[in-house]
Protein backbone atom coordinates (compact mmCIF):
# COMPACT_ATOMS: atom_id res chain seq x y z
CA UNK A 1 0.00 0.00 0.00
CA UNK A 2 3.03 2.18 0.92
CA UNK A 3 4.66 1.61 -2.41
CA UNK A 4 1.11 1.80 -4.65
CA UNK A 5 0.95 5.15 -3.18
CA UNK A 6 3.88 6.97 -2.40
CA UNK A 7 6.70 5.40 -5.05
CA UNK A 8 8.14 8.90 -6.48
CA UNK A 9 8.36 6.88 -9.90
CA UNK A 10 5.15 4.36 -9.87
CA UNK A 11 2.71 5.28 -6.82
CA UNK A 12 -0.05 7.02 -7.53
CA UNK A 13 0.40 9.77 -5.43
CA UNK A 14 4.05 10.04 -5.93
CA UNK A 15 4.09 10.34 -8.71
CA UNK A 16 1.02 12.84 -8.96
CA UNK A 17 -1.27 10.80 -11.37
CA UNK A 18 -4.13 10.52 -9.49
CA UNK A 19 -6.58 13.58 -10.10
CA UNK A 20 -8.93 15.01 -7.37
CA UNK A 21 -12.32 16.45 -8.10
CA UNK A 22 -15.72 15.48 -9.42
CA UNK A 23 -14.28 15.03 -12.30
CA UNK A 24 -10.79 12.80 -11.06
CA UNK A 25 -10.40 9.80 -9.82
CA UNK A 26 -12.67 10.98 -6.40
CA UNK A 27 -14.53 13.47 -5.18
CA UNK A 28 -13.87 15.28 -1.76
CA UNK A 29 -15.81 18.16 0.47
CA UNK A 30 -13.73 21.38 -0.77
CA UNK A 31 -13.78 19.89 -4.18
CA UNK A 32 -17.32 20.62 -4.57
CA UNK A 33 -16.97 23.88 -3.98
CA UNK A 34 -16.07 27.10 -1.22
CA UNK A 35 -19.01 26.74 0.69
CA UNK A 36 -17.34 23.76 3.02
CA UNK A 37 -13.93 25.39 3.61
CA UNK A 38 -16.12 28.95 4.89
CA UNK A 39 -18.02 26.74 7.19
CA UNK A 40 -15.14 25.14 8.48
CA UNK A 41 -13.44 28.25 8.75
CA UNK A 42 -15.46 29.40 11.60
CA UNK A 43 -13.88 26.48 13.54
CA UNK A 44 -10.19 27.25 12.18
CA UNK A 45 -10.78 31.09 13.34
CA UNK A 46 -12.03 29.94 16.97
CA UNK A 47 -8.84 28.08 17.75
CA UNK A 48 -7.04 30.30 16.47
CA UNK A 49 -8.60 33.53 18.48
CA UNK A 50 -7.68 31.62 21.12
CA UNK A 51 -3.76 31.66 20.72
CA UNK A 52 -1.91 34.18 22.64
CA UNK A 53 -3.01 37.63 20.94
CA UNK A 54 0.08 39.08 18.21
CA UNK A 55 1.66 35.94 18.07
CA UNK A 56 2.37 34.26 14.72
CA UNK A 57 0.40 31.38 14.07
CA UNK A 58 0.24 28.66 11.95
CA UNK A 59 -2.81 26.45 9.56
CA UNK A 60 -1.28 23.31 8.98
CA UNK A 61 -2.64 20.82 6.14
CA UNK A 62 -1.24 17.40 6.28
CA UNK A 63 -1.74 15.59 2.61
CA UNK A 64 -3.06 18.66 0.67
CA UNK A 65 -4.51 17.14 -2.18
CA UNK A 66 -4.67 19.44 -5.22
CA UNK A 67 -4.27 22.20 -2.89
CA UNK A 68 -7.83 23.38 -3.18
CA UNK A 69 -8.67 23.23 0.78
CA UNK A 70 -5.45 25.26 1.77
CA UNK A 71 -6.43 27.85 -0.82
CA UNK A 72 -10.49 28.39 -0.05
CA UNK A 73 -9.26 28.73 3.65
CA UNK A 74 -6.95 31.41 3.10
CA UNK A 75 -9.15 33.32 1.17
CA UNK A 76 -12.27 32.58 3.80
CA UNK A 77 -10.12 33.77 6.73
CA UNK A 78 -8.62 36.51 4.88
CA UNK A 79 -11.98 37.68 3.99
CA UNK A 80 -14.05 37.03 7.36
CA UNK A 81 -11.27 37.44 9.99
CA UNK A 82 -8.23 40.15 7.94
CA UNK A 83 -6.67 40.81 11.32
CA UNK A 84 -6.09 37.05 12.03
CA UNK A 85 -5.58 36.47 8.60
CA UNK A 86 -2.39 38.67 8.95
CA UNK A 87 -0.80 36.93 11.26
CA UNK A 88 -1.37 33.44 9.72
CA UNK A 89 0.83 31.30 7.31
CA UNK A 90 -0.25 28.49 5.25
CA UNK A 91 1.99 25.23 5.95
CA UNK A 92 1.55 22.22 3.56
CA UNK A 93 2.67 18.46 4.35
CA UNK A 94 3.30 17.26 1.41
CA UNK A 95 5.53 13.86 1.15
CA UNK A 96 4.52 13.91 -2.57
CA UNK A 97 6.52 15.80 -5.00
CA UNK A 98 4.09 15.22 -8.24
CA UNK A 99 1.18 16.90 -5.20
CA UNK A 100 3.01 19.30 -3.95
CA UNK A 101 3.77 20.40 -7.92
CA UNK A 102 0.27 20.85 -8.54
CA UNK A 103 -0.50 22.72 -4.97
CA UNK A 104 2.03 25.06 -5.74
CA UNK A 105 0.58 26.28 -8.80
CA UNK A 106 -2.28 26.73 -7.35
CA UNK A 107 -1.20 28.68 -4.39
CA UNK A 108 0.59 30.80 -6.05
CA UNK A 109 -1.65 33.69 -5.60
CA UNK A 110 -2.48 32.41 -2.08
CA UNK A 111 -3.82 35.41 0.17
CA UNK A 112 -1.95 34.19 2.53
CA UNK A 113 1.62 33.10 2.84
CA UNK A 114 2.84 29.78 2.21
CA UNK A 115 5.28 27.23 2.66
CA UNK A 116 6.00 23.61 2.02
CA UNK A 117 7.94 21.19 4.99
CA UNK A 118 8.03 18.19 6.23
CA UNK A 119 7.04 16.97 9.73
CA UNK A 120 10.80 16.54 10.73
CA UNK A 121 11.70 20.31 9.60
CA UNK A 122 8.67 21.21 11.68
CA UNK A 123 9.80 19.61 14.87
CA UNK A 124 12.81 21.59 14.93
CA UNK A 125 10.90 24.69 15.12
CA UNK A 126 7.05 23.62 16.55
CA UNK A 127 4.08 26.21 15.82
CA UNK A 128 1.14 27.68 17.33
CA UNK A 129 -2.10 26.88 15.60
CA UNK A 130 -4.30 24.45 13.91
CA UNK A 131 -3.29 21.14 11.86
CA UNK A 132 -5.55 19.51 9.20
CA UNK A 133 -5.90 15.82 8.25
CA UNK A 134 -8.80 16.07 5.70
CA UNK A 135 -8.66 12.19 4.02
CA UNK A 136 -4.94 11.87 5.28
CA UNK A 137 -5.01 8.40 7.55
CA UNK A 138 -7.11 6.60 5.51
CA UNK A 139 -4.20 6.37 3.23
CA UNK A 140 -1.57 5.64 5.92
CA UNK A 141 -0.89 1.55 5.25
CA UNK A 142 -2.40 -0.83 7.12
CA UNK A 143 -2.04 -4.47 8.18
CA UNK A 144 -3.97 -6.94 6.93
CA UNK A 145 -4.94 -10.24 8.93
CA UNK A 146 -6.94 -13.03 8.25
CA UNK A 147 -8.67 -15.77 10.70
CA UNK A 148 -8.32 -19.06 9.46
CA UNK A 149 -10.81 -21.05 12.10
CA UNK A 150 -8.49 -21.47 14.99
CA UNK A 151 -5.38 -18.61 14.17
CA UNK A 152 -4.87 -15.02 13.56
CA UNK A 153 -2.50 -14.77 10.77
CA UNK A 154 -0.85 -12.03 8.65
CA UNK A 155 -2.12 -11.63 4.86
CA UNK A 156 0.44 -11.17 2.28
CA UNK A 157 0.72 -9.80 -1.02
CA UNK A 158 1.86 -12.92 -2.93
CA UNK A 159 3.76 -13.69 -6.26
CA UNK A 160 2.17 -16.49 -8.83
CA UNK A 161 2.99 -17.51 -12.14
CA UNK A 162 4.44 -20.04 -14.23
CA UNK A 163 7.73 -19.78 -16.17
CA UNK A 164 7.02 -17.95 -19.14
CA UNK A 165 4.14 -16.65 -18.23
CA UNK A 166 3.70 -12.90 -16.83
CA UNK A 167 3.42 -13.30 -12.63
CA UNK A 168 0.19 -12.00 -11.12
CA UNK A 169 -0.45 -10.44 -7.07
CA UNK A 170 -2.17 -12.28 -4.86
CA UNK A 171 -3.79 -11.71 -1.37
CA UNK A 172 -3.01 -14.73 0.99
CA UNK A 173 -2.85 -16.01 4.67
CA UNK A 174 0.64 -15.70 5.75
CA UNK A 175 2.48 -16.64 8.89
CA UNK A 176 0.56 -16.58 12.65
CA UNK A 177 0.05 -13.20 14.45
CA UNK A 178 2.85 -14.04 17.32
CA UNK A 179 1.65 -13.22 21.17
CA UNK A 180 2.66 -9.69 21.47
CA UNK A 181 0.59 -8.47 18.07
CA UNK A 182 -2.30 -10.40 19.60
CA UNK A 183 -2.83 -8.27 22.78
CA UNK A 184 -3.94 -5.27 20.96
CA UNK A 185 -7.19 -7.24 19.17
CA UNK A 186 -8.64 -7.79 22.55
CA UNK A 187 -10.14 -4.53 23.10
CA UNK A 188 -11.04 -4.64 19.41
CA UNK A 189 -13.17 -7.72 20.26
CA UNK A 190 -11.52 -9.85 17.85
CA UNK A 191 -10.19 -12.19 20.86
CA UNK A 192 -13.82 -13.31 22.09
CA UNK A 193 -15.21 -16.46 21.59
CA UNK A 194 -17.43 -17.92 19.71
CA UNK A 195 -17.50 -14.46 16.88
CA UNK A 196 -19.10 -16.11 14.28
CA UNK A 197 -16.33 -15.42 12.01
CA UNK A 198 -15.85 -18.07 9.21
CA UNK A 199 -12.38 -18.90 8.20
CA UNK A 200 -11.32 -16.16 5.59
CA UNK A 201 -12.60 -13.46 7.70
CA UNK A 202 -10.05 -10.47 6.85
CA UNK A 203 -10.16 -7.00 8.53
CA UNK A 204 -7.55 -4.31 9.54
CA UNK A 205 -5.16 -2.97 11.64
CA UNK A 206 -3.54 0.51 11.70
CA UNK A 207 -0.29 0.27 12.78
CA UNK A 208 0.82 3.95 11.24
CA UNK A 209 -1.23 6.18 13.02
CA UNK A 210 0.46 6.35 16.97
CA UNK A 211 3.85 7.40 14.39
CA UNK A 212 2.40 9.75 12.35
CA UNK A 213 0.17 11.25 15.12
CA UNK A 214 3.92 11.49 17.37
CA UNK A 215 5.32 13.57 14.17
CA UNK A 216 2.17 15.46 14.00
CA UNK A 217 2.49 15.75 17.77
CA UNK A 218 6.39 16.99 17.79
CA UNK A 219 5.53 19.59 15.03
CA UNK A 220 2.67 21.48 16.81
CA UNK A 221 3.50 23.61 20.00
CA UNK A 222 0.40 24.13 20.96
CA UNK A 223 -3.73 23.97 19.23
CA UNK A 224 -6.02 22.10 17.77
CA UNK A 225 -5.59 18.79 15.41
CA UNK A 226 -8.83 18.16 13.02
CA UNK A 227 -9.38 14.97 11.39
CA UNK A 228 -11.72 14.39 9.08
CA UNK A 229 -11.87 11.18 7.76
CA UNK A 230 -14.43 7.51 7.19
CA UNK A 231 -14.12 5.86 10.54
CA UNK A 232 -16.26 3.38 12.90
CA UNK A 233 -16.06 2.45 16.25
CA UNK A 234 -14.73 -1.41 16.92
CA UNK A 235 -18.13 -2.47 17.39
CA UNK A 236 -19.11 -2.13 13.39
CA UNK A 237 -15.49 -1.85 12.48
CA UNK A 238 -14.63 -5.33 13.19
CA UNK A 239 -18.19 -6.74 13.30
CA UNK A 240 -18.62 -10.49 12.08
CA UNK A 241 -20.87 -9.57 9.09
CA UNK A 242 -18.13 -6.87 8.07
CA UNK A 243 -15.74 -9.92 6.39
CA UNK A 244 -14.09 -8.20 3.80
CA UNK A 245 -12.39 -5.52 6.49
CA UNK A 246 -12.95 -1.72 4.67
CA UNK A 247 -9.77 -1.63 2.16
CA UNK A 248 -10.78 0.09 -1.35
CA UNK A 249 -9.21 1.11 -4.17
CA UNK A 250 -10.91 4.21 -6.53
CA UNK A 251 -10.06 5.53 -10.40
CA UNK A 252 -12.30 7.76 -12.28
CA UNK A 253 -15.23 7.76 -9.58
CA UNK A 254 -15.17 3.80 -9.68
CA UNK A 255 -14.55 2.24 -6.24
CA UNK A 256 -13.36 -1.76 -6.01
CA UNK A 257 -12.48 -4.10 -3.49
CA UNK A 258 -9.41 -5.19 -5.29
CA UNK A 259 -6.48 -3.53 -3.63
CA UNK A 260 -4.54 -5.24 -6.32
CA UNK A 261 -5.48 -3.56 -9.38
CA UNK A 262 -2.77 -2.07 -11.45
CA UNK A 263 -0.65 -0.89 -8.30
CA UNK A 264 0.14 2.58 -9.04
CA UNK A 265 -3.06 3.71 -10.92
CA UNK A 266 -5.53 3.49 -8.32
CA UNK A 267 -6.20 4.90 -4.90
CA UNK A 268 -6.16 2.89 -1.79
CA UNK A 269 -7.84 3.86 1.37
CA UNK A 270 -8.97 2.32 4.51
CA UNK A 271 -11.29 3.59 7.12
CA UNK A 272 -10.45 4.34 10.59
CA UNK A 273 -10.94 2.86 13.65
CA UNK A 274 -12.54 5.25 16.39
CA UNK A 275 -10.97 3.21 19.30
CA UNK A 276 -7.66 2.74 17.64
CA UNK A 277 -7.18 6.57 16.90
CA UNK A 278 -8.15 7.87 20.08
CA UNK A 279 -5.92 5.21 21.61
CA UNK A 280 -3.23 6.10 19.48
CA UNK A 281 -3.55 9.91 19.88
CA UNK A 282 -3.92 10.17 23.93
CA UNK A 283 -0.12 8.08 23.69
CA UNK A 284 0.77 10.39 21.50
CA UNK A 285 0.06 13.47 23.95
CA UNK A 286 -3.22 14.76 22.55
CA UNK A 287 -6.34 15.23 24.16
CA UNK A 288 -9.29 14.59 22.53
CA UNK A 289 -11.98 17.37 22.27
CA UNK A 290 -14.77 15.65 20.62
CA UNK A 291 -15.59 14.13 17.77
CA UNK A 292 -19.48 14.20 15.60
CA UNK A 293 -20.36 13.19 11.91
CA UNK A 294 -19.60 15.65 9.18
CA UNK A 295 -23.47 15.98 8.68
CA UNK A 296 -24.01 17.05 12.11
CA UNK A 297 -20.68 19.38 12.24
CA UNK A 298 -21.52 21.38 9.04
CA UNK A 299 -25.10 22.29 10.36
CA UNK A 300 -23.36 23.16 13.67
CA UNK A 301 -21.59 25.83 11.66
CA UNK A 302 -24.49 26.79 9.97
CA UNK A 303 -25.22 25.21 7.13
CA UNK A 304 -28.69 25.32 6.72
CA UNK A 305 -28.38 29.45 7.50
CA UNK A 306 -26.31 29.24 4.05
CA UNK A 307 -28.79 27.02 2.36
CA UNK A 308 -31.80 28.96 3.49
CA UNK A 309 -29.47 32.41 2.31
CA UNK A 310 -29.56 31.04 -1.10
CA UNK A 311 -33.29 31.31 -1.71
CA UNK A 312 -32.68 34.92 -1.15
CA UNK A 313 -30.50 35.40 -4.35
CA UNK A 314 -30.87 36.84 -7.80
CA UNK A 315 -32.89 34.05 -9.62
CA UNK A 316 -30.87 35.19 -12.47
CA UNK A 317 -28.13 33.03 -11.09
CA UNK A 318 -30.18 29.76 -11.07
CA UNK A 319 -27.91 27.51 -12.23
CA UNK A 320 -24.96 28.71 -9.93
CA UNK A 321 -27.42 28.20 -7.11
CA UNK A 322 -28.82 24.93 -7.54
CA UNK A 323 -25.13 23.59 -8.09
CA UNK A 324 -24.24 25.17 -4.77
CA UNK A 325 -27.33 23.72 -3.48
CA UNK A 326 -26.45 20.16 -4.37
CA UNK A 327 -23.20 20.37 -3.10
CA UNK A 328 -24.20 21.74 0.12
CA UNK A 329 -26.64 18.64 -0.05
CA UNK A 330 -24.04 16.36 -0.68
CA UNK A 331 -22.00 17.41 2.42
CA UNK A 332 -24.12 16.28 4.66
CA UNK A 333 -25.65 13.63 2.84
CA UNK A 334 -25.76 10.77 5.86
CA UNK A 335 -25.08 7.92 2.96
CA UNK A 336 -22.16 10.02 1.31
CA UNK A 337 -19.26 12.73 2.49
CA UNK A 338 -22.27 13.28 5.55
CA UNK A 339 -20.96 10.16 7.01
CA UNK A 340 -17.62 11.21 7.55
CA UNK A 341 -16.09 11.99 10.99
CA UNK A 342 -14.48 15.41 12.33
CA UNK A 343 -12.45 14.10 15.66
CA UNK A 344 -10.63 17.11 17.53
CA UNK A 345 -7.91 17.08 19.28
CA UNK A 346 -5.29 19.11 21.09
CA UNK A 347 -1.94 19.68 22.88
CA UNK A 348 -0.31 22.62 24.59
CA UNK A 349 -3.59 24.31 25.82
CA UNK A 350 -4.38 24.60 29.66
CA UNK A 351 -7.92 24.91 28.74
CA UNK A 352 -8.92 24.74 25.35
CA UNK A 353 -11.94 26.74 24.11
CA UNK A 354 -14.84 24.64 23.18
CA UNK A 355 -15.64 23.38 19.67
CA UNK A 356 -18.17 24.95 17.53
CA UNK A 357 -18.48 22.00 15.52
CA UNK A 358 -19.87 20.22 18.64
CA UNK A 359 -22.66 22.48 19.60
CA UNK A 360 -26.35 22.22 19.06
CA UNK A 361 -26.93 23.89 15.20
CA UNK A 362 -28.27 27.21 15.69
CA UNK A 363 -31.97 27.43 14.52
CA UNK A 364 -32.65 28.31 10.93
Amino acid sequence: MQWALHDPDHGAYGSGRLQVGPRGDFATSPSLGPDFAALLALQIAQWLEAQPPQAPLALVETGPGEGQLALQLAEALSQGWPALAARTELVLVEPNAGMAARQRQLLEHAPLPCCWCSFEQLAAEPVAGVMLAHEVLDALAVERIVWDGALWRHQRVALHGEPGAEPLLRLQAGEPLPPEALAPLEPLGLLQPGSQRPPGWTTELHPGLEPWLQRAGRSLASGQLLVVDYAHEAWRYYAPQRSNGTLMAYRQQRASDDPLLEPGHWDLTAHLCVETLVAAAETAGWSQLGQRSQGESLLALGLAQRLHGLQQQDSAQLPQLLSRREALLRLVDPGALGAFRWMAFSRGLAAPDPCLFLQDPPLA
